[in-house]
């Protein structure tokens, strides 16, 4: 066993993520790294994943660094398991004090070609998870006066880009943030939000075309942003721990983008980088 110098930020709290498994593949999800980060601060974690093998592998990663962590197997989309989720964490490790919302899955489309069944997938995965994991966590964190929530949300909420469903789910992630930070905030309660950006994650990397093609889609991610580098679900991981710890005390109903500055320039700005990379498939 590798034992990991804790910094302690969130030391002694209980956390449940959701969506804490990877996509298989090269490279690090957003859920298993927060899950990773959280434990090497400190904090028991429930690993929630509708694919118990993918949880599975965080969870080995946590107590291999001498961490805390259990495996809940859940579809997040039912009452029932989000109900029997926060029920597991309580019985595993006697509270929940952290609740990281993290499923998601994109969709491209405009308002004219997204299909019904698309829209509504989105707005499930996306948005309903959150809203019903949340449901069941809060009462846990009101009843002792304290808690923290952080949602994974999208800089596509906040800018156009072509995935009208997934960027409506993410945008009402954000808006459901605001308001519970409103209505929660005088039980001790924080609620805020985390918006990634061009990130490289496994699951972008199964959806991208293979060779060349893939390796020319993750430079362009990279140099759209003011950095000219790579994130990773790492990037993320270290975000929202820092939201969901005692330093973010005082900051609530926010949303943080994690996006190396994309959010400040256009893609005219950004002209002369991108034109320094040849396009393999043009």
């Amino acid at each position: 066993m590798h034992m990991v110098q804790r910094a302690g930020r969130v030391e002694g709290k209980v956390a449940i993520v959701t969506g804490a498994g990877s996509t298989p593949g090269p490279g690090i999800g957003t859920g298993k790294a927060t899950a990773v980060v959280l434990a090497r601060e400190g904090a028991s974690v429930l690993l929630v994943d509708l694919h118990p093998e993918r949880a599975q592998e965080t969870r080995q990663l946590i107590e291999d660094e001498g961490g805390k962590a259990v495996v809940c197997t859940a579809d997040v989309t039912q009452a029932a398991q989000c109900e029997a989720m926060v029920a597991a964490a309580v019985d595993a490790f006697g509270t929940v004090d952290i609740l990281v919302n993290n499923i998601g899955l994109a969709s491209l489309g405009t308002v004219v070609d997204t299909t019904e069944e698309a829209w509504d997938r989105a707005l499930n995965i996306n948005l309903r998870t959150a809203f019903l994991a949340s449901k069941y966590a809060v009462p846990v964190m009101a009843e002792k006066g304290a808690g923290a929530i952080v949602n994974v949300s999208s800089i596509s909420a906040l800018r156009g880009d072509g995935t009208l469903a997934y960027s409506a789910a993410k945008g009402g992630l954000i808006a459901m943030t605001v308001d519970m930070a409103y209505s929660h905030g005088r039980q001790g309660i924080r609620v805020n939000a985390v918006a990634p950006g061009h990130i490289t994650t496994p699951m972008v990397l199964s959806v991208s075309a293979p060779g060349a093609r893939a390796e020319f889609m993750n430079t362009m991610r990279s140099q759209a942003g003011l950095l000219g580098t790579p994130g990773t679900g790492w990037d993320v991981g270290w975000a929202a721990t820092f939201l969901a710890s005692d330093e973010a005390r005082w900051i609530t109903g926010v949303t943080l983008p994690v996006e190396s500055g994309v959010l400040s320039v256009t893609p005219l700005m950004m002209a002369p980088y991108l034109r320094a990379v040849p396009d393999p498939g043009a």
